[in-house]
């Protein structure tokens, strides 16, 4: 399957998902459980960073025009989007696996606490965003504070089982001819 259909695939999936389960899932209303943005963390190494911010814009208008947010979510994405490419230059080596693997996942980042710094360090940020965004200020701040941690856990969890459940098989691609 060409890497093209792939991404559009997950791209609906991922937002059908998150739309019509995650969304009716009430846990507490400290927790908010979000796995829509794995579409971002899934994309190629070697997307331009203008790309990725296009793409985690239509992501996070798609998920706003079905919950009628006025474009909290679409901040939240581009943001990790633009941070996404920095994150893993300093995660991986320079000639480390972006030249050698596809798409970041457990073995193309070298093992589960990598991928966990990796995906950790996005949800916070996005999390931590979209939640400051909605409140427009710090008003409660351990509200804020907690409401963060706790779907910031979730959500780790839940990308994890993904990861997981949905093993993606990348092959190891060399520099030989």
């Amino acid at each position: 399957m060409s890497s093209l259909v792939k991404n559009i695939l997950r791209f609906i999936l991922f937002i059908l998902f998150q739309v019509y389960i995650l969304d009716k899932i009430r846990l507490h209303q400290m927790v908010t459980p979000y796995i829509y943005f794995m579409f971002i963390l899934w994309l190629p190494f070697k997307m331009k960073r203008g790309w990725l911010m296009l793409l985690g814009f239509l992501l996070g208008f798609t998920l706003d025009n079905f919950r009628h947010h006025p474009g909290f979510h679409s901040a939240a994405c581009v943001l990790i989007a633009y941070v996404r490419p920095f994150l893993i230059n300093l995660l991986i080596p320079q000639e480390g696996a972006e030249t050698n693997y596809e798409e970041p996942s457990f073995k193309s980042l070298g093992g589960i606490l990598p991928y966990l710094i990796y995906s950790g360090v996005l949800i916070l940020l996005h999390n931590s965003w979209l939640f400051f965004l909605e409140a427009w200020q710090f008003g409660n701040f351990w509200y804020f504070f907690v409401k963060t941690i706790l779907s910031t856990a979730v959500a780790l969890m839940l990308v994890l089982s993904t990861e997981l459940l949905f093993s993606r098989k990348q092959p190891f691609r060399t520099n030989t001819a």
